[in-house]
Order: structure tokens, then C-alpha cells, then sequence
């Protein structure tokens, strides 16, 4: 049977001057392009009425803790970390919601805020026309894992006004951080305080000075080890005085906040991009482990794909991943409209489609899907990137469901609660190898609050039936490590970690082994290939720049070359980069200090000197 909560008062959740101030919802509507669809609310953006009332916009006046949590050590959970529940708000795009629950509810309980638990039970438990264009919208098989919670909301939009999992001590105390959102929706604003009180929780609030922060879930991501990722859009919104009434902060303070309340260093942001009408990372990447993430791509100088490509290249010259290595890019491909039109062409002309707005929740990802042909390939590179994993898409482009046009998808509509007592396991996954003769250590780094019985890796020949148990030894602060045997060319080995507490609680990495297990491959001495010297320069982009512009070199052999900045007649104003090229590089640079005009970018080796026009835009 599902769980039921009425509050003993709302005014313990919310409390805002109703007589003073009402929201109302907003009919969503973008003319010729959706008249046919359903009222589904708010949309992720703001609305011309919404700004409106900025003015008169007052925060609920319980927000938790308004301080920052006083613990040693705290780290922000990783989004495929093991989590507890995922969280839903039941207001718009009920057909979606319902199936995010159908998947979620195998792997964790889903917790529903609901106006009215009856009417949710009743949809959830029954059929929704039209079955030849939802055929999978049959009644749940049961409400198991269901539980519903009667508070009032505005939007479905949980993700951007949801509280964030924080762990005390690195693995220790759960307590979660709710930050002011960007929207005037008070009723969605109080829902973290509701969530604290269902569960027992502990919430921060970024709502007082000097730790008054606007921020909002679709634009943060964390690898789970000290680093988070945002768009600029949070500088933005936090460096004036605002209708929300915060106090301006520069970049540093804004940083101060993240690492007070989330143990986040760095705090990486990147510029925001010119077609995303919401500014926020979920809509173009996703950080599916410690150290990949996954970026949409487009066809080469299509809406945003410059700037993505300049952003990332951006990341990877000046930040390194927890284990002080590159971090690896996975690309999968942002759909045109039906009628081949992209989010550049025209307002509102082609919706922001994306596959990296997808969740997980354990062993399962769910992941938004479009249309036959970007779907397949979607699903195979996910195929590749999460082995083992159950993959579900859901689609949110097809009316009169069509959320995508709300400039949202799955991420946006769902927020997960990590488990209480996390048992951390952190492993950088072995790369192909040329190496025939020495065995291969695997490293891991495992904890617990209550401490570690064993640590043990399994590994295999791939063919091979059966896994080999190794048991794994202490070598350092919470490190363990293990070897598997040297293999001849051309072999591949599969491997996953186990480990047990001492509350007896245990944990395989990946979470999906022994199906979904880390392999790499013995290569053996590579003969035979004869290395062309050459050396390329190609194109800037973005171009015209605004902030970020990266410059992609390609050399054969390593070469030393120093790349400058000059003015159109060729006076050098700056150095960019002095140092060694080998292969495919791309060095990033920022403009956003230079005044609006033409510039040269200019790279000498001992090959020749390359020169690009770079034109800055205000």
C-alpha cells in the first residue's frame, strides 16, 4: 500500500503571505508550435507573468538550517552513487511521470508530492488513452514502493527546486541542501523543507546572509569527490541585488558558499550557451562516473555546438578529474526538429532535444527519447557507456505530452535522495595495455561509517564462464589493492570490486557487476606504423566569441609551439600557451576582458607560423 503524509499544517512547510501575494499557473503556450497540446502549467523557464511578480516575491519562511552544516569533510553525492528514493512532483506531464514511476519503483521507493494522494492512486492505477500512442500507459502492476505526500506545489520542475544529497564526514551524517530558486514559486520552494520532515532529514538552506545563494539542481553536477559543475548563470544570478533580495556576491563568495555547504572544489563553470533559453548543464551533459562525462554533440557550426565544444575544451585544459588524469569525453547527438530545423533557426522553431537529461536511479538509467532514428543511436552509445545497466527511455516529444517544449525532459522532473549510510567505493578503471609481462594492479578507495571487513575484486578472461575472487589488501588510507596476472596480446579482461561493512552492509562497483563489469584489453606491442611529421591548426571556436574560444591543434610527433594573441595589425597583446603539442589538443582561451573587434590568433612551432581571425562579440 502507498504512504500517505497530510501535514499536521501547511504552515510548517509554507509560509509566504497568501493574502498578499498569489501565484497563479501560468497556461503554458507557444502558439502554432504546440495549440494543440494540453495545459501543462509552468514551463522550466520563466514566464513574462512570472517576472512580473518578482517584485512583490516573498521566500517561505521555514527553510531549514541557515547555516552552514558543521562537519568535517563534506561531499556532495554523485548522481550513480546508491540512492534511497526519487522524488517526483505530480502537477504536469502526468503520462511521463507515471512511467518514470513504473521504472524507478523496481529499484527504490518513489515519493510523489501530490496535492490530492487519491486522485494520483487512481490515475496510477488506471489506463490512459490513447493506447496505440501510449501503449505502455497500462495500470501499475501494483503501488509498491509508492508513497505519496500531500503538500501543495506550483511546477513539476523538482529537479531545479529540490534539495541536493550532502554527506557529513564524507560518508557519515545524510543531510540535504536546499537552495533558493530561481523562479517565483514559493509552494515549490518549500518542498525540500517537506521532503526533510518525511524522511527525518536534516535541511540547509542558502536563504540567509551572507550565505543567501540562488542556484537551481538542472544546472549543478557533482563527481562525488570535490569537483561540481555549473553553467555561468549562477554568477549571474548572484552578482547584483535581485527581486529575491539576496545580498551580491562575487565569484570567490559564491564559491565560499558551495564549499561550506557542499565540500565543492573546484566549482567549475562555463560559459552559457546561446540557444539554451535556461542556461542549465543538464541539457547538454552528464557525468555518468568519476571521471567520463557525456556531452550532446551537433553537426559542426550548428546552435550550440561551438560553444559546447569550447566549454569542454575548457574543462579539460584547466581541471583534471579526482584521480589527476584528463577526464574522458563521451559524445551522443542532439536531435533536430522533424522538419530538420535546430534551436538556432528561429524562436521556438526547434525545442532543445537532448539524450543527456536522463536520470539514474541504481542499477537503472531513464533517459528521454524523440524519434526512431537519433533514438538508436542514442541507445547504443548508452549501451556502450553504462553496460549492465536497465535502460529506459521515455518519450517526451510526442504530444500532447511533449515536455521537451517546456525546455525540459526526465532530469528535470526528478531528483533522487542518496541512501543513509553510503558504502563508497571509488575505483579509476584499468585502460588497454600493451604490457604482456606485469601483472595489473587494481586500486580502489572503500568506505563506511562503520568501518571495512573486506574488500575483494573478481576478475575474468572474457569467454571465461566463472570470475576469480581475489581478496584485496590494505596499502594505504582507506586504499586496497589487488592484481590480476599479466595476459598475452589480444586478451580481454573483465573485473568488478566487492566490499562488506562491519554493519554487514555490501556494495559491488560497478553497482550493475558482475553483468556490467569494467574490461580492458591487452594489446601487445603495436608494430609497423609509421609516424608522418605534420603539424594543423584549425578552426577557432566559437567565432564570433563572446567569453570561451577554443583553438584545436594536431601534431604527429611532440612539438614545442607558443600561441599568441594580437590586435588586427598584428601587435601581440598576450601569450596564450607555450609548451609541447602531441595529437589532438585544444587549447581554450577567455575574451570576455577584450573590447568587441577583430583579433588575430597566431601559433609558431618549427613547422611554420599558423594565423586565424578571431572576431569578439559584446
Amino acid at each position: 500500500m502507498p504512504k500517505y503524509l497530510t501535514p499536521r499544517s501547511l504552515n510548517n512547510f509554507v509560509s509566504f503571505g497568501m493574502r498578499k501575494f498569489s501565484l497563479l499557473l501560468i497556461v503554458f503556450s507557444f502558439s502554432l508550435a504546440i495549440s494543440a497540446q494540453e495545459d501543462h502549467g509552468l514551463p522550466r523557464y520563466m514566464t513574462e507573468e512570472e517576472k512580473e511578480m518578482l517584485s512583490t516575491y516573498q521566500l517561505p519562511e521555514i527553510r531549514g538550517i541557515e547555516t552552514p552544516p558543521a562537519f568535517d569533510e563534506l561531499r556532495t553525492m554523485a548522481e550513480w552513487e546508491e540512492v534511497q528514493a526519487l522524488t517526483i512532483t505530480w502537477r504536469s506531464y502526468r503520462r511521463i511521470l507515471k512511467e518514470i514511476a513504473r521504472a524507478a519503483k523496481k529499484e527504490v521507493p518513489v515519493i510523489i508530492f501530490c496535492e490530492s494522494a487519491a486522485e494520483v492512486e487512481s490515475y496510477l492505477n488506471s489506463t490512459q488513452a490513447p493506447a496505440q500512442q501510449w501503449p505502455s500507459l497500462a495500470p501499475l502492476d501494483n503501488m509498491d514502493n509508492i508513497e505519496l505526500v500531500e503538500v501543495p506545489s506550483n511546477s513539476v520542475w523538482i529537479r531545479d527546486y529540490g534539495a541536493t544529497t550532502v554527506y557529513g564526514n564524507r560518508v557519515d551524517s545524510l543531510l540535504l541542501v536546499d537552495w533558493i530558486y530561481n523562479r517565483p514559486r514559493p509552494l515549490d520552494n518549500a518542498i525540500p523543507t517537506a521532503l526533510g520532515e518525511y524522511l527525518d532529514v536534516d535541511v540547509y538552506s542558502t536563504s540567509t546572509p551572507p550565505y543567501d545563494l540562488v542556484h537551481v539542481g538542472g544546472n549543478f553536477m557533482s563527481d562525488g569527490l570535490g569537483s561540481g559543475f555549473a553553467s555561468e548563470l549562477v554568477l549571474a544570478e548572484n552578482a547584483t541585488p535581485t527581486s529575491f533580495n539576496i545580498s551580491p556576491k562575487s565569484e570567490e563568495d559564491i564559491d565560499a558558499i558551495m564549499e561550506a555547504y557542499h565540500g565543492v572544489s573546484p566549482f567549475i563553470k562555463m560559459t552559457e550557451l546561446p540557444y539554451d533559453i535556461i542556461s542549465h548543464i543538464d541539457m547538454h551533459m552528464k557525468i555518468l562516473d568519476e571521471e567520463t562525462i557525456l556531452v550532446g554533440e551537433y553537426p559542426e557550426g550548428i546552435a550550440d555546438g561551438p560553444q559546447i565544444n569550447a566549454n569542454i575544451d575548457y574543462v579539460l585544459n584547466n581541471f583534471e578529474s579526482a584521480f589527476g588524469t584528463p577526464f574522458k569525453i563521451i559524445r551522443i547527438p542532439m536531435p533536430d526538429s522533424p522538419s530538420g530545423l535546430w534551436p538556432d533557426s528561429s524562436p521556438f522553431a526547434a525545442y532543445y532535444r537532448t539524450y543527456t537529461n536522463g536520470v539514474f536511479v541504481n542499477k537503472t538509467f531513464i533517459y528521454p527519447s524523440y524519434r526512431e532514428e537519433y533514438d538508436t543511436t542514442a541507445a547504443r552509445i548508452y549501451t556502450e557507456a553504462l553496460p549492465g545497466y536497465t535502460l529506459v527511455p521515455i518519450d517526451c516529444d510526442d504530444p500532447p505530452e511533449a515536455m521537451i517544449a517546456a525546455a525540459g525532459a526526465i532530469h528535470c522532473i526528478t531528483h533522487s535522495v542518496g541512501v543513509e549510510d553510503p558504502l563508497l567505493i571509488v575505483h579509476q578503471s584499468l585502460q588497454d595495455t600493451e604490457d604482456t609481462e606485469n601483472p595489473y594492479e587494481v586500486q580502489a578507495h572503500v568506505e563506511h561509517r562503520s568501518g571495512i571487513a573486506s574488500v575483494s575484486m573478481h576478475w575474468r578472461l572474457v569467454g571465461n564462464e566463472e570470475f576469480e575472487m581475489v581478496e584485496m589488501s590494505l596499502v594505504g588510507d582507506h586504499t586496497y589493492s589487488a592484481l590480476i596476472p599479466a595476459q598475452a596480446a589480444g586478451s580481454q579482461i573483465e573485473y568488478y570490486i566487492e566490499a562488506s561493512a562491519n554493519s554487514g552492509k555490501a556494495m559491488l562497483r560497478p553497482m550493475v557487476a558482475p553483468e556490467g563489469a569494467w574490461s580492458f584489453k591487452i594489446l601487445g606491442e603495436i608494430l609497423g606504423i609509421e609516424h608522418l611529421e605534420s603539424f594543423e591548426m584549425g578552426a577557432l571556436y566559437p567565432n564570433p566569441a563572446v567569453d570561451i574560444v577554443s583553438l584545436p591543434l594536431f601534431s604527429s610527433r611532440p612539438v614545442e609551439v607558443r600561441i599568441y594573441l594580437s590586435d588586427a595589425r598584428g601587435k601581440r597583446l598576450r601569450e596564450i600557451y607555450s609548451g609541447s603539442i602531441y595529437g589532438d589538443r585544444r587549447i581554450s582561451m577567455r575574451v570576455n576582458d577584450l573590447d568587441a573587434g577583430i583579433y588575430l590568433i597566431s601559433t609558431e612551432s618549427d613547422f611554420a607560423i599558423h594565423t586565424r581571425k578571431l572576431v569578439v562579440a559584446k
